[in-house]
């Protein structure tokens, strides 16, 4: 049995081009399961309910291997899963090495396709390594230069600064403090404990 899975991201992103190359192939449309959910697990609906149908000798087939998912260390796994424990094959259009059938003429598939995907993985580590460390250079030439990162310190105004002392001394009642302020009674409560704990730093 053919099976084809498609995903995007977010609810208005298009699966059309997707079904576009599965259609090319004459892929059952009952057979083509879609998610509209991030690629960052596997806990996506129509996903898990493909892994359920796929038995040993079935094929699966997806468009780009990042349609799979966006850790390639979770792609692998789930790579060998599907394999190795069910026993079926995969088929990546966007990358014909990423095919486990046996192709006459050629090493087995399956040992070509995970030799690929170890690469691939290898290079988006990689990848990710360099984007960590340039935004760390980015990060330390910002502050060098004086910027600033983080959320700004909230400025207390001194009739502010008034209505908690005369709070804490009990010369007016929450409802007073409250209208005073302009603050709900959690906002109230939070810059009054932050009040507390930077006069204890200091």
């Amino acid at each position: 049995m053919i099976y084809a899975y498609a995903r995007v991201s977010a609810r208005d992103q298009n699966l059309a081009r997707q079904f576009e190359a599965f259609a090319a192939l004459n892929i059952d449309r009952k057979h083509i399961f879609c998610d509209h959910k991030s690629g960052k697990d596997f806990e996506r609906t129509n996903y898990l309910r493909l892994i359920k149908k796929l038995k040993s000798g079935d094929l699966l087939v997806i468009k780009s291997i990042d349609r799979l998912g966006r850790n390639y260390q979770m792609i692998i796994d789930e790579w060998s899963r599907i394999t190795k424990t069910i026993h079926a094959d995969i088929r990546v259009l966007d990358m014909p090495l990423l095919d486990t059938r046996a192709t006459p003429g050629l090493l087995v598939g399956k040992f070509i396709s995970d030799i690929v995907l170890q690469i691939l993985s290898f290079v988006a580590e990689n990848e990710r390594e360099n984007i960590r460390a340039r935004q760390a250079e980015g990060i330390a030439a910002a502050k060098k230069k004086g910027v600033r990162f983080g959320r700004p310190h909230k400025v207390y105004t001194p009739e502010f600064l008034q209505t908690v002392a005369d709070f804490r001394q009990k010369k007016i009642n929450l409802a007073q403090a409250l209208q005073d302020s302009h603050m709900t009674v959690g906002n109230f409560y939070y810059h009054l404990h932050k009040l507390h704990d930077s006069k204890k730093n200091i």
